[in-house]
């Protein structure tokens, strides 16, 4: 019975040796090396003369290898069919690629892959055909290949279907019908675009019954007796005008060019004729203040003459109208000649169908939440459509008009209020109707997805842009330590820092108190290089210092964690990665981990890093002001302690805080109080209008007329001046 269990016992060893002896020859057989079988030490010679059967066992090994080699050959035949043609010698290759997939990409068998490597610092024993390589050893092999690499194209781009929103085409123009002009009032500063505006609004509320105007939306609507509409835009001014037209979207059809008759044309009056003739809008001459002594509207026409802007008195398209905004004079006369010019505009849209509009402006209100104030340019608005700007939607709820009045549909040229979005969206943005929630959700999905992929693209530009700049510079200053290996090199830098280490923790402390040491980690060295030219343009050390104490590729490891505790730093990761030991080890120390992989949003978490190493700054806040009135004394023991008689002008006087004593605008004392009374009651806080008497805590004496400040001292977090560009 035990030679039988020896028996089996054996014949299970010598199958396990076989199989290890299999996995070796297919593992060997891609460094080129022969195999030989090994006789396993647990099998000696004389078990097979002492187990005449044991014969069995070498037809086993015989069956297993031969089936082992009949399924390495369908593999191999697969891998032939996979090979991807070359284009020119050109290979397609990625920031990481394993080493199956690039000897797919270049047409060459695994043997070839590590014939590349053998003359590099990869160490080759511990490589497998699924092993990962990166960028440099990638660009190394083709380079010896005598070939030549580029980037993969992201493939997401062409598989993802476009599903955004766009415009319809252009209606039938038998379905137009006439629509209000949108005019924007534009001038320059103190000219009195805003009073014009103010007075137009005033007017348009008095010809109504209702009563005032409830809130203020940046858009509105003036009647004229002739039962013509003008719509008139508050809020774009020629920041935001700029940027809708810089959008392509025309929502201005009419721009009043603002001019005071005293002052003339003036640098803000020359760009805004730039911005209308730029967004190609006819324009109609306000000539405001006409009612002053002063004003000179035939020199303001003549100025005008040099801008290209010509009136019709002197032969040109250009017409001009005297105001007084202040007072209200001839208003409806330019509200009639902006209805003139836009029936010669012959203004139409398509009421019907799907909207279109613009949004104008955009806050987020309290009770409402995120409100828009918009435009429509074709369809009607009505409560329950599905609406998209940006990169939100919304289910309209509510409507309103500029008086705070719910309407229930809002047609093309009217202004219009806007509640249910998700989200606030951006001035200028474009609204589009959609059929449904879903879809909205689909078109603000590939919007954001399109939107990072733009932003991904520009990152890869500027690692790219950089690697080739940097790379001159980089390779003159390895010059010095060209005959040193890269390990070498690495234990250069920590001898240079190596002080540091060994310094107590409270000197380490208070020498990093403003210093921010930082480890950077990246995929591949361009992504390090980008980086750290980007930290290369820090220029705030007065403010914190900005330390790099070790930079390198490849995932976090225990060395980053233990140089991040010595120098008390924090490691920053592109596009690397820290396994779950790492991270919990990180966690034991107290090491802060910032693992990214968009490079501007890195360089973000680094300022705000950089922002809390700043100490806050003291800031004052004035809750009271007091005036003195009489001054008196009271004698305490041998001591006679000046007393000032106050009455407080302003808030209040809290005795908790602290107090300054300022005499002709310079600041006599600052302190605290030793007592405040009223009457002869000790309390706490005096208010406004109320009468008391203080002493301070230092013998200061007052004067009449002296004024009495109470405030206090709240810290504020500084922000770093380092702009990196971003």
């Amino acid at each position: 019975m035990n030679r039988g269990l020896i028996l089996k016992f054996e014949n299970l060893v010598q199958l396990h040796g076989a199989c290890r002896q299999l996995r070796t020859l297919s593992y060997r057989k891609v460094y080129r090396a022969q195999w030989k079988p090994v006789q396993s030490s647990a099998h000696p010679v004389w078990s097979l003369l002492l187990y005449p059967r044991f014969w069995q066992r070498d037809k086993l090994i015989r069956v297993a290898a031969s089936q082992h080699r009949h399924l390495a050959t369908k593999e191999e035949t697969k891998m032939k069919k996979k090979k991807i043609p070359l284009t020119k010698g050109e290979v397609e290759i990625r920031q990481k690629m394993t080493i199956e997939e690039l000897a797919r990409a270049m047409g060459k068998d695994i043997d070839h892959i590590y014939e590349a490597l053998l003359y590099t610092d990869v160490d080759l024993d511990s490589l497998e055909p699924d092993s990962i390589l990166y960028e440099d050893h990638i660009k190394l092999i083709v380079k010896k290949s005598g070939m030549k690499y580029k980037s993969a194209k992201l493939k997401e781009e062409k598989e993802r279907e476009n599903t955004d929103a766009v415009k319809r085409p252009p209606a039938d123009p038998a379905v137009l019908t006439p629509r209000p002009p949108v005019v924007t009032v534009l001038g320059h500063v103190d000219h009195g675009k805003t009073t014009l505006l103010d007075s137009l609004r005033k007017t348009q509320v008095a010809s109504m019954e209702a009563g005032g105007i409830t809130q203020h939306i940046g858009a509105f609507l003036v009647h004229l007796p002739s039962g013509e509409k003008v719509t008139f835009l508050d809020t774009p001014g020629h920041a935001a005008f700029s940027a809708m037209r810089a959008r392509g979207t025309h929502v201005t059809d009419i721009v009043i060019l603002v001019v005071a008759a005293e002052d003339g044309v003036m640098q803000q009056t020359i760009e805004s004729i730039q911005h209308a003739k730029n967004a190609g809008v006819p324009l109609i001459l306000a000539i405001n203040k006409c009612d002053k002594p002063e004003a000179d509207p035939e020199r303001v026409k003549k100025e005008l003459l040099a801008h290209d802007v010509v009136c019709e008195e002197f032969g040109g398209d250009v017409q001009a109208v005297n105001i007084s905004a202040l007072k209200g004079e001839n208003l409806m006369v330019l509200a009639e000649a902006t209805v003139a010019l836009a029936e010669m505009l012959e203004l139409k849209a398509d009421s019907t169908g799907l909207v279109e509009g613009t949004v104008i402006e955009s806050r987020k209100d309290k009770g409402k939440g995120p409100v828009t104030t918009a435009i429509i340019q074709r369809g009607t608005l009505r409560k329950g459509c599905v609406l998209v700007a940006g990169k939100t939607w919304a289910k309209v709820r509510f409507m309103f008009d500029e008086n705070g009045k719910a309407v229930d549909a809002a047609s093309p040229g009217i202004p219009v209020e806007i509640m249910g979005w998700k989200d606030v969206p951006s001035a200028g943005d474009e609204i589009l109707e959609v059929e449904s929630e879903q879809r909205a959700h689909e078109v603000v999905a590939w919007r954001t997805y399109v939107e990072q992929q733009e932003r991904l693209k520009r990152d890869v530009e500027v690692i790219e842009a950089k690697q080739k700049e940097h790379r001159m510079e980089y390779e003159k200053k390895q010059q010095k330590l060209a005959h040193l290996t890269w390990r070498q090199r690495k234990a250069v830098l920590y001898k240079a820092n190596k002080h540091l280490m060994f310094s107590k923790p409270k000197e380490r402390t208070e020498m990093d108190k403003n210093v921010l040491s930082v480890i950077v980690k990246g995929d591949v060295d361009g992504s390090v290089e980008a980086v750290l030219n980007i930290l290369d343009s820090y220029d705030a050390d007065d403010e914190c210092k900005l330390d790099i104490v070790h930079f390198g590729m490849g995932d976090i490891s225990e060395t980053d964690i233990s140089l991040a505790e010595a120098f008390n730093g924090v490691i920053f990761g592109f596009s690397v990665k820290a396994n779950e030991s790492i991270k919990r080890l990180a966690a034991k120390k107290g090491i802060k981990i910032k693992l990214h992989n968009i490079i501007y949003k890195l360089i973000d978490d680094l300022k705000d890093e950089l922002n809390s190493r700043l100490p806050p700054s003291v800031v004052e806040n004035t809750i009271g002001e007091a005036s003195v009135l009489n001054i008196f004394s009271v004698t305490v023991g041998k001591n006679k302690i000046p007393v000032a008689g106050c009455r407080v002008q302003k808030g209040l006087l809290d005795k908790k805080m602290k107090f300054k004593l300022i005499r002709n605008g310079d600041v006599i004392w600052e302190g605290s109080l030793s007592s405040l009374k009223h009457h002869k009651d000790d309390v706490q806080v005096i208010k406004a209008g109320m009468d008391c008497g203080l002493s301070l805590d230092k013998h200061v004496e007052f004067n009449i007329g002296d004024e009495i400040i109470c405030y206090e001292e709240k810290e504020v977090q500084q922000t770093t001046s380092w702009d990196p560009g971003f």
